[in-house]
């Protein structure tokens, strides 16, 4: 029987390490990145603030959800076009995988590596 209220509801918390796994793959998805990076420290402030180590940052800023990627490409792509085709697909993946919406997805190029060259008979 109802009583005029909405039912109870529960809530889902996604774990830090899903959505991160959920962005590693976005990113993976995309053509010309050949792997995940660590992040490195490049000045000696990133060295209290930088994710040393991470390939994957999320944080969440009031309703805002800002993710870091740390890719390695293939050294004959375009970077800016490489880069903004991973921002593009983790954003959507992250945000129709988990509800969440993403404001900001930030690129790091951490390295370049040799493009696999196919032979050809």
């Amino acid at each position: 029987m109802s009583n005029g209220k909405n039912p109870a509801r529960g809530s889902c918390v996604i774990s830090e390490e899903v959505v991160t796994g959920i962005a590693s793959e976005a990113a993976l998805e995309v053509e010309g990145v050949a792997a995940m990076a660590p992040a490195r420290a490049n000045e000696i402030r990133d060295f209290v603030t930088a994710p040393i180590g991470k390939t994957v940052r999320f944080t969440n800023e009031a309703d805002a959800t800002v993710i870091d990627v740390y890719v390695s490409l293939y050294n004959n792509v375009r970077i800016p076009d490489v880069a903004a085709a991973v921002q593009r697909n983790v954003k959507n993946t992250v945000q129709s995988m988990t509800g969440t919406p993403v404001s900001k997805v930030n690129v790091h190029v951490v390295d370049l590596k040799p493009a696999v060259v196919e032979e050809q008979e």
